[in-house]
């Protein structure tokens, strides 16, 4: 995968906010001095706002939009299944994009475009078949802080250097996947670029919603705050007309474009609320990422009993012959602490517990995936990782083969799909 920066290697600094000054642990009084007013609460939303616009100033500069990295001969072979000299044997054919030669050392380098134009030509055995429609994978938990938005990014943008055409959809208010992409929610998200037409019954297609992003080949639906008004906007479309369908809208509003895209990654928010039923209900595929800690473990017990319960009543609801089933459904281990001593018990909890289900990869807890984090960034925006080289690679290989085995699942459904049609 890359190899060297777009990004920077450390966390800028940033001058501190204007305003009361801020008491250290030790000068902290007993009692607060004055009341915590919406008014107070305003202005440290409005430092908060004005804080992450400086850091993404600072990191992304001097565009104040991510780049996609570019890649080497040898990754590009990777991508594609075979050594570095097949490539340069290729080359000379003249028939696949050929890159640029770097000024110094003359090192040939190929652009995100040029490297997923290679995989879609060496790996159309993993394309989406003729007559087959996108796979619609939701990325779930109802805990927050299991890295289920960067397994949601890691997904598009892998599944995008593998050569498929992803759309990526965040419907957590929160907005962190539309984050990772380099937008701000508060400040640079409109109505029009998320799901609220849909659940607001203004639309029924997302087409409108739909937009570009630095990463080729992923689309975004994005998210904003404003997005929580949903959770009221769909209980009331139920209310006022019975027949309605709430948790459809969004898999309704996907039926145009399904034919445009291999994949749908869908980024839903941590709890089960009414936009999470609908990534759900819109989704052909589930990825549950789990951390080996008790409270995940537990957590995610309470996943499965609500969704069990919740699935059952609309099947009910719903017309006769559309029981909501899905192709696959996987368990991700995920921010694995080898120093942990009680990682290990829990592994076997959540072996014993969901069996099949479980990938088999494991997504180490390292310094790479947080410091990327802080950046606004995956390991796969990374081109030169300046810390530990067996540590990247450690977190790169993890993700490469999680991956691997989604796409794995999305071929084979295509697959199951082609033989009932025929």
């Amino acid at each position: 995968m890359p190899t060297q920066s777009a990004m920077p290697s450390a966390i800028p600094e940033l001058p501190v906010a204007t305003g009361n000054p801020v008491s250290t642990a030790a000068s902290l009084p007993s009692v607060a001095s004055e009341p915590v007013t919406m008014r107070r609460i305003q202005g440290i939303a409005a430092r908060a706002t004005s804080m992450v616009e400086q850091i993404r100033g600072r990191l992304l500069a001097p565009e104040a939009r991510k780049v996609s990295p570019t890649y080497s001969t040898a990754q590009v072979a990777a991508l594609c299944g075979v050594d570095k000299a097949h490539v340069n044997y290729r080359l000379t054919k003249g028939d696949l994009p050929q890159g640029q030669l770097t000024p110094n050392g003359g090192k040939r380098e190929f652009t995100l475009t040029e490297a997923r134009h290679w995989a879609r030509t060496y790996r159309a055995g993993q394309m989406r078949p003729p007559g087959q429609r996108a796979i619609g994978i939701a990325v779930a938990n109802f805990k927050g802080g299991v890295s289920k938005t960067t397994s949601a990014m890691i997904l598009a943008q892998g599944l995008s250097l593998r050569g498929h055409r992803v759309l990526a959809i965040d419907i957590d208010p929160q907005g962190s996947m539309t984050t990772l992409f380099g937008i701000l929610p508060e400040t640079e998200v409109s109505e029009e670029m998320t799901i609220s037409p849909l659940c607001h019954g203004s639309s029924d297609d997302i087409t409108p919603a739909i937009r570009s992003t630095y990463w080729d080949g992923v689309d975004l639906v994005a998210a904003a705050p404003f997005l929580f008004s949903a959770e009221f906007a769909l209980p009331a479309m139920q209310m006022n007309n019975p027949k309605a369908r709430f948790w459809d809208v969004m898999n309704a509003g996907l039926e145009p474009i399904r034919d445009l895209y291999d994949v749908i990654i869908i980024d839903t928010p941590p709890s089960l609320s009414y936009v999470t039923i609908n990534g759900l209900w819109a989704a052909d595929g589930i990825v549950v990422p789990v951390p080996p800690s008790g409270l995940d473990f537990a957590s995610s017990a309470q996943f499965w009993s609500l969704l069990s319960d919740l699935g059952n009543n609309l099947d009910q609801q719903g017309p006769e012959g559309t029981r909501k089933a899905f192709d696959f459904l996987h368990i991700l281990l995920s921010r694995v602490d080898q120093a942990d001593s009680a990682a290990p018990a829990v592994r076997q909890w959540i072996q014993a517990t969901y069996g099949e289900f479980v990938l088999p990869v494991e997504i180490p807890k390292t310094s790479v995936t947080s410091n990327k984090a802080a950046e606004f960034a995956t390991v796969y925006d990374v081109q030169k990782y300046d810390g530990s080289a067996k540590t990247y690679k450690r977190a790169v290989d993890a993700y490469d083969r999680f991956v691997d085995l989604i796409e794995e699942s999305v071929v084979e459904a295509w697959r199951a799909r082609r033989e009932a049609a025929a």
